[in-house]
């Protein structure tokens, strides 16, 4: 190995660099890295959809007082689909009851938020069907049963139940209420 002096004139720096790129030789650039994967962007959220399910909720309460029930009033319906013998032998209670919800004391708000929950665990779980102890609402503040009121609403409105009546008296009575659910396919 050669060893060199520094330069001491700029034009010999250039020689250097010429020098260099002669020992080299030809060079090929490299194919550029492809860039990391951008993260995911977040899933957008339905913000109206929300905001107006929310009103629709809210109003849906504030209407409900047009056709209240009062405490010694049975809770009874069924779809259209589902036969008239089906909700007698609801009526008497000879369907099994797999899961039980009790709302005593809750308030509606809190209940609600229960009753919906509990009704999409069960449907999951596959039940056919349930009992909701509502209570009579011989306590209630307004006179009016507002448990009740609220479980016979907010069942009527839900796809997954078929029908639902007051329990017979050895089951809870005016107080609670059987419920039929759709099975989940």
């Amino acid at each position: 190995m050669v060893k060199r002096t520094p330069p001491q004139d700029p034009s010999e720096e250039h020689d250097d660099a010429a020098l260099f790129r002669e020992a080299v030789g030809p060079v090929r650039e490299l194919p550029s890295a492809p860039l990391p994967p951008a993260s995911p962007k977040p899933h957008p959220r339905p913000r109206m959809a929300e905001r107006d399910e929310e009103e629709a909720r809210a109003q849906f309460r504030r209407n409900g007082g047009s056709d209240q029930l009062e405490s010694g009033d049975g809770l009874s319906w069924r779809r259209d689909e589902v036969p008239p013998r089906v909700l007698q032998r609801l009526r008497r209670g000879q369907y099994a009851a797999q899961d039980e919800l009790d709302l005593h004391h809750a308030a509606a708000t809190r209940a609600e938020a229960m009753l919906r929950d509990f009704l999409k665990d069960a449907v999951q779980a596959g039940f056919g069907c349930v009992r909701i102890v509502h209570g009579k609402g011989l306590h209630s503040e307004t006179g009016v049963p507002v448990l009740k009121n609220l479980v016979d609403r907010l069942l009527r409105q839900r796809a997954d139940v078929l029908a639902f009546h007051s329990a017979p008296p050895a089951q809870g009575g005016r107080g609670a209420v059987l419920v039929l659910l759709r099975q989940r396919r």
